[in-house]
């Protein structure tokens, strides 16, 4: 690999007799990996795990398949499924994943907080955060709001608010270098003194944000001290922190001269590269009071919503019910006032209401488990194709009119209307797509 003009010279100092190994492992393959997803009902074996982590597997899953169209499985790289796995939040807690798309780190986030608690995903570009909604949205997390913020904004509404925070910073990127060559066009030797100056102006706004005794999870997915390391000194030396140590698992390093942090290199370990710290908060910020977020049905928007829920569901959903013109969404409780922010997705969208009755969306279908809805179908492999290229599918036996769950493989796939033995197709068009034999 043709690297830019510097990075050998600083890693042959920084890495001394490790440096030709390290260098030479850029001429092999980047390694993929996948998660499952424990919101799933139906579960699949996959063989191959990756070590000491809760659903990490090495290979490839195809982005045309029903284990990821139906969200049990997330494509994520060994060295970054580690940054959640360092987080690892209870559930009941109150998370900020303040870079967060295309959302690996939030979809593993949702995973350990079981559908219990808060998880604000917040993505500063908007086409980034549209990524991110439909991952999230495949995953099936519940209680998941995306925002499309600046750090400063989200000050306003959050402060002092989370028990953990989550930031993989914008850096230099040299963690992924054999995967995304490309990434090297915009690396020089001053390049990570520069995404520094950003990372501290973020990390600054991230402090104000946490709750007392709250944690931060600090990662890069480079190399530069001046991004690791040195910023880590930064927090510690401004703010009232402590570092928590890391485990040093599968062939993470130390940091360099802090044995507390963790280090993937890609001839030590099995993945890209990646830095992360785990911080307690020891100081107090003042917090906000707020209000938390209030239904604003009408009283016919409440009743078709409860006359489905009865209809359809074997359980009443449990948050704040919001609704946005005419669509439907389900906010986690305690959320403070979001009007100030710019919001990419409010929490889980449950439907459409239309003239006298209530239609319900794609996620809802993907977000509850089978055991929660009262009619399901399952379509096996060849109905599937159909389905996902927006066809229509005609059914073995003729069945009651109505909305059912769509199942594949025992999880969902949004609901549709069955008319007699005709399941008509609900599958949205942005995401339909051909799969060949």
């Amino acid at each position: 690999m043709q690297f830019p003009d510097g990075f050998v010279k600083k890693y042959e100092t920084i890495l001394g007799d490790e440096a030709r190994a390290f260098l030479a492992s850029f001429d092999d393959e980047a390694v993929s990996a996948f998660r499952i997803n424990p919101l799933k009902e139906k579960q699949l074996s996959f063989s191959d795990a990756i070590p000491n982590t809760p659903w990490g597997y090495y290979g490839k899953v195809s982005g045309k398949s029903p284990e990821h169209v139906t969200g049990l499985v997330y494509s994520q790289e060994p060295a970054a499924q580690m940054v959640a796995q360092v987080a690892q939040p209870k559930p009941g807690m109150k998370v900020l994943d303040l870079a967060a798309a295309p959302g690996g780190k939030s979809t593993q986030l949702a995973a350990y907080l079981a559908g219990e608690g808060i998880l604000v995903s917040n993505e500063i570009s908007s086409k980034r955060s549209k990524i991110l909604v439909e991952n999230m949205e495949r995953f099936g997390a519940t209680n998941v709001v995306v925002t499309n913020e600046s750090a400063d904004r989200l000050v306003k509404v959050f402060k002092g608010y989370f028990d953990l925070i989550v930031l993989d910073a914008p850096c230099s990127g040299e963690g992924m270098f054999r995967k995304q060559p490309d990434a090297m066009d915009y690396w020089s030797v001053d390049y990570p003194s520069q995404c520094a100056s950003l990372q501290r102006e973020i990390l600054s706004d991230a402090v104000t944000m946490l709750a007392e005794g709250g944690r931060l999870v600090y990662s890069t997915c480079t190399w530069a001290p001046e991004e690791n390391e040195l910023i880590i000194n930064w927090l510690l030396d401004t703010y009232d922190f402590e570092l928590i140590p890391i485990e040093h698992i599968n062939g993470m390093s130390q940091g360099i001269n802090q044995s507390e942090t963790a280090r993937m290199y890609p001839h030590l370990f099995k993945g890209e590269g990646q830095f992360v710290a785990h911080l307690q908060f020891k100081g107090q910020n003042k917090t906000v009071k707020f209000k938390p977020s209030k239904s604003n049905l009408s009283r016919e928007q409440i009743s078709l919503w409860q006359d489905f829920e009865k209809k359809h569901l074997k359980e009443k959903l449990t948050g704040v019910l919001q609704v946005f013109g005419d669509q439907l969404y389900l906010l986690p409780s305690e959320l403070p006032n979001l009007s100030k922010l710019k919001i990419a997705r409010n929490g889980l969208h449950l439907g459409t209401f239309k003239k006298k009755r209530f239609e319900p969306s794609f996620a809802l279908g993907l977000a509850l488990k089978p055991s929660q809805v009262k009619q399901g179908i399952e379509i096996h492999q060849e109905d599937f194709v159909k389905y996902v290229a927006g066809e229509t599918v005609q059914l073995a036996e003729t069945l009651p009119n109505g909305w059912y769950q769509v199942l594949v493989g025992g999880n969902g796939l949004g609901f549709a209307k069955v008319t007699g033995n005709t399941l008509k197709n609900y599958f949205p068009k942005g995401l339909r797509f051909q799969v060949k034999n």
